[in-house]
């Protein structure tokens, strides 16, 4: 059984701060908890922008808070995300995620698990690493 306190994440090296600060993602759960997911509780700042593109990896968020949206750039459409939303990017959708009028706090499921340092390349990927 794995027992992780968000409280404990907060200031370790599993709390990763987007390269321009746009975003906080403080992960729970690794590749090396042995789960085939990770988890993570990731904070979309106000006001920001993040380009994503997950080549490598699906992922499924749950909004437990704050307000923002997401725009599928393959389609140009554009989904508001408030507390109660879940949104799959079940195709590695290509997407811009927007930080709305207060902070956005999600809830992140990966496959394949991450293994905890990544951060997006300039193409908005997650690199895989093993």
């Amino acid at each position: 059984m794995i027992i992780r306190d968000i409280k404990n994440i907060i200031g370790s090296d599993k709390e990763i701060f987007a390269k321009e600060g746009q975003w906080i993602s403080r992960r729970m759960l690794l590749k090396d908890d042995g789960m085939g997911f990770s988890l993570h509780e990731t904070i979309i700042k106000s006001g920001t922008k993040t380009h994503i593109h997950y080549k490598y990896h699906l992922e499924a968020v749950y909004c437990v808070g704050g307000n923002g949206k997401i725009e599928n750039l393959a389609t140009m459409e554009t989904h508001d995300i408030n507390d109660g939303i879940m949104y799959a990017l079940n195709l590695n959708d290509n997407h811009n995620l927007y930080g709305g009028t207060e902070d956005m706090r999600l809830i992140c499921v990966f496959n394949p698990p991450i293994v905890g340092n990544e951060n997006h390349d300039e193409n908005g990927v997650y690199q895989l690493k093993s």
